[in-house]
């Protein structure tokens, strides 16, 4: 096994030493919090009534989004599977696509402008039938629309490919016994997509379990915090740092406990196009009524927030945000660090897959227990976002200024860095190693024979067949890092902040106007770069090569 290691030295060392970095990393986050939190009475009243009511309602929001995100995202998937001539079909599912990125506080002052106080529904309500839903919007049920807007496109999105995933011959058979729609769906559609249910299920909790964002504005009182945002109004409302770190362990220890139960759970994020293959037959018109429903139905309660934020955005006085020095700072800032972000998680991605993928192939490296254990811990080491959420990495880069001197900018700076890389990383490696093992499973042995190695393997074998999914892995990055609302909530200050930082100051401040231009800007900037991007990649590529 070694001579194999040294003799595939170049593939395997830099991604090697990535994932043994990250590992570093978070073993460095976990010394810092207990060094610290060995200064308190960690065991005396280490589980109050408050701190049990954190974790049941953690727990409890996280487990009603992910029921009600798959069953609605579940009935969408199944109509959009079963209605391939649905007008807009391709753009309703590109949109859901989108929904991944979308930046969680350009959805929240959606939600808001259509369900707040003095948004579109208490208004037309006000004018109809002289009443209002009144603050409907904040707490628990707040929450749940937000996360179900985000998570169901998500979980539609998933199952729509595993729908169309079906052979056919299923679907004809079904037919030729004379199912009923009941019974096809629990004999034939259920079983095919029991397992990615389990395992987007799983990924839905754990991101509903660690989100920030959404609670800290529409949570709107105490009584429906969750651990992360109690961590952050310790921190900079009440600065109570023992008692943030002690909320940190108990997050980060239910966090690594569900990592594992999931383990098991595999899902595979892919930027291929999902296949329509019809099948060759209507479904019974009131089938096909409840399908077009439930398509028109999601569509209107998808589009409706991101309407708002148009025409509400389209009002704002675009000279005075733009005369801003904050702002253009905020812009400047964000573009930087999202861009940085993206790169570092291509050339992460791209190596750690590279050194992978030795440990996975029997003609490079033989199946031994050394092996499995080395390849487990590459996969877990990018992975590790999901057991340790942005908020507490920035957490411990604080512990990190306040233990070792430097300036607050640089760790700041770090901070960010680090947790977009390891934000995007789980849906990269997700991306590009499947495509490079195949390559490679592909292309090895005549790599081999025709003595093609490092840039000439590169350009002639692996960049080919990659350059669409790196395009890809480069705007979904981008995006994510744009948007995220984690660390800079611990680091913002007037000599570091980004966009939806300042975004969330202008919400704080009801300055509602300027907050919907400058939401529609970054809702823009995001659809545009996820959007555009692969496309311009990839022609410039062609261009070059004609």
């Amino acid at each position: 096994m070694i001579k194999n290691i040294w003799r595939f030295r170049a593939a395997i060392l830099p991604g090697s030493i990535i994932a043994l970095s990250f590992l570093l990393l978070a073993l460095s986050i976990f010394y810092i919090l207990f060094l610290h939190t060995n200064q308190i009475e960690f065991s005396f009243n280490f589980l109050n009534h408050r701190i049990i009511h954190l974790i049941e309602f953690t727990i409890f929001q996280a487990f009603l989004s992910t029921l009600l995100s798959l069953i609605i995202g579940t009935l969408l998937a199944w109509s959009l599977a079963h209605q391939n001539a649905f007008f807009g079909r391709n753009l309703l599912i590109a949109l859901l696509s989108s929904s991944l990125v979308l930046p969680t506080l350009i959805v929240v002052f959606g939600i808001i402008s259509i369900l707040g106080n003095n948004g579109w529904v208490n208004r037309a309500l006000l004018s109809l039938f002289d009443t209002s839903l009144g603050n409907f919007v904040y707490g628990l049920s707040g929450i749940l629309v937000a996360h179900v807007y985000l998570n169901a496109s998500f979980a539609a999105r998933s199952i729509l490919h595993v729908f169309e995933s079906i052979p056919k011959e299923r679907y004809k058979l079904s037919k030729s016994l004379g199912f009923s729609v009941l019974t096809r769906f629990v004999l034939i559609e259920f079983p095919a997509i029991k397992n990615s249910l389990k395992s987007i299920a799983s990924t839905i909790f754990l991101l509903c379990f660690t989100s920030f964002a959404i609670v800290l504005v529409l949570g709107g009182s105490p009584a429906y915090n969750t651990l992360e945002v109690s961590i952050y109004e310790a921190i900079r409302i009440d600065f109570d740092i023992p008692m943030a770190l002690k909320l940190a362990l108990i997050q980060l220890s239910i966090t690594f406990f569900l990592v594992i139960l999931s383990s098991n759970f595999h899902t595979g994020l892919s930027n291929i196009k999902t296949a329509s293959t019809p099948v060759p037959w209507r479904e019974p018109i009131a089938t096909h009524r409840v399908q077009i429903l439930i398509i028109l139905l999601c569509s209107f309660l998808f589009i409706l927030p991101l309407i708002s934020i148009v025409v509400d955005g389209l009002g704002a006085n675009f000279g005075r945000i733009f005369h801003d020095a904050l702002f253009l700072k905020s812009l400047f800032t964000s573009i930087l660090i999202a861009s940085c972000s993206s790169i570092m998680t291509v050339i992460c991605a791209l190596l750690m897959s590279d050194a992978r993928r030795n440990f996975n192939i029997n003609h490079r490296i033989k199946k031994s227990k050394a092996r499995t254990l080395i390849d487990l811990l590459i996969a877990f080491s990018g992975n590790i976002y999901l057991a340790i959420p942005s908020l507490i990495l920035g957490l411990g880069f604080f512990m990190f200024s306040q233990t070792f001197q430097g300036p607050q900018v640089l760790w700041a700076l770090l901070a960010l860095l680090s947790a977009n890389i390891l934000m995007s990383l789980p849906f990269a490696l997700s991306i590009l190693y499947p495509s490079m093992q195949k390559i490679a499973q592909r292309y090895d042995k005549l790599a081999f024979s025709l003595n093609l190695e490092g840039k000439s393997r590169w350009f002639y074998c692996e960049w080919p067949y990659l350059k669409t999914s790196v395009a890809y892995v480069a705007a979904l990055s981008f995006c994510l890092s744009l948007g995220d609302l984690g660390v800079i909530a611990l680091f913002g200050s007037d000599e570091i902040t980004t966009l939806p930082w300042y975004l969330y100051g202008l919400m704080g401040s009801y300055n509602t106007k300027d907050g919907a231009g400058v939401a529609l800007m970054l809702l823009v900037l995001t659809l545009s770069i996820f959007i555009l991007l692969p496309k311009v990649f990839t022609r410039n590529f062609r261009a070059t090569n004609q």
